[in-house]
């Protein structure tokens, strides 16, 4: 019998991948991560994706949230929290923690839990620990879910400060005098860990920075001028992350250079340079967040100058394992060279930010900085690679 004539059944459109954009976190960077994901919503080409925004409240409960970049804004010096964007103050989102099954449950008490649909790829726009660090990835890993940036071991040598310039001094990359006080030092020998201070200050001279060593966007971090300012400083840091680094002052010029995961392998972006802030003693959270101080993009280097450090950045990249985008971090000092301070595996992403801001002057827009992000993590697979 013919089927000519029969009638045909549509042909249904293939499923856009979902993207959850997981965002918010424990640490102390909850706010900023908030405003990145509100950018990076905005960003999502919802032609190619649909997006399920998770948000993930300051007592590490992962909620839902509403779809409203708009409400992600910093407002009158203020930066926005979850809490104030979930469905519902109880609710909980749950992703399976199984290969073989990627469906996002939603769930309220004295409710049947709701099915959400599955995640093809996660955007990950968490900043510090319980989240740019390794914990959130291993999840992911476990869960067989793709995700934008770097893997376990990446995220973590580039969250732990000690780690990354150990990794980064075996591969012949140049870092600063530095120095660690672990918890037990500073809990059981305050005395003993203030002398190693003040000897390092003395080999180094003074200022010092003081910071958390799993921390960023310069939160917990003090610039100490003299011995006087140094206990306040270390309990400081301590209020952020148990482990102290300290290092000492490198004079010279601050330069970042980003780094994107393209077809072909990493590439570098024009180098910034950050001029000494007017108002701030350093580059502190509120010089780059609050007040926006700008940067100079591309940074006034010679060729030559801005060729090295995009080699240097690259071979960072590559030194940490890393996977998706960086933002590297130099001092070229008074002596020419540069020296690596650090890396961020997810940086601060908003388009004031200077990752997407060195890509624009590099031709790279924001929206395709987000698009090419998203690409490089579905044509990855998870588990060792």
């Amino acid at each position: 019998m013919s089927t000519e004539n029969l009638p045909q059944s549509p042909e249904q459109p293939p499923r856009k991948p979902r993207v959850a954009v997981v965002f918010g976190g424990r640490s102390s960077e909850h706010g900023i991560s908030v405003v990145t994901a509100g950018a990076v919503l905005r960003a999502i080409d919802r032609t190619k994706y649909d997006v399920l925004p998770i948000g993930i409240t300051r007592d590490g409960r992962w909620a839902l949230t509403a779809d409203e970049p708009e409400r992600m804004a910093i407002t009158d010096r203020r930066t926005p929290e979850v809490e104030e964007l979930t469905e519902s103050q109880e609710g909980a989102v749950v992703l399976p923690v199984d290969p073989a099954n990627r469906e996002v449950v939603y769930s309220e008490p004295g409710s049947v839990p709701k099915a959400l649909g599955e995640v093809d790829v996660v955007f990950p726009v968490l900043h510090g620990p319980y989240g740019e660090d390794g914990t959130l990835q291993g999840l992911l890993e476990l869960s067989g879910v793709p995700y934008v940036g770097a893997g376990v071991l990446a995220s973590a040598v580039g969250q732990d400060k000690e780690y990354m310039k150990r990794v980064f001094t075996s591969f012949g990359l140049r870092v600063g005098p530095y120095l660690v006080i672990r918890p037990r030092e500073w809990e059981r020998d305050r005395a003993g860990a203030r002398k190693k201070i003040v000897d390092f200050a003395g080999e180094h001279g003074w200022p010092l920075f003081v910071k958390p060593a799993r921390a960023g966007s310069s939160i917990g971090i003090t610039k100490v001028d003299d011995l006087s300012g140094l206990d306040e400083a270390v309990e400081e840091a301590r209020r952020h992350d148990p482990k102290v680094l300290v290092e000492a002052a490198v004079r010279g010029r601050e330069i970042e250079c980003g780094v994107l995961e393209f077809e072909d392998g990493p590439r570098a972006s024009v180098p910034a340079e950050i001029p000494p802030p007017d108002a701030h003693a350093y580059y502190d959270f509120e010089a780059k967040y609050i007040d926006s101080t700008p940067g100079l993009v591309p940074a006034p280097l010679t060729e030559e100058q801005t060729a090295e450090v995009q080699r240097l950045a690259v071979e960072a990249f590559e030194a940490a394992s890393c996977e998706g985008l960086v933002r590297a971090d130099f001092f070229l000092a008074d002596d020419g060279e540069f020296v690596i301070n650090e890396i961020n595996t997810m940086p601060g992403f908003t388009p004031i930010s200077m990752y997407p801001q060195m890509w624009q002057a590099s031709g790279v827009s924001y929206g395709e900085l987000v698009d090419r992000l998203l690409e490089a993590a579905l044509r990855r697979s998870t588990g060792l690679r």
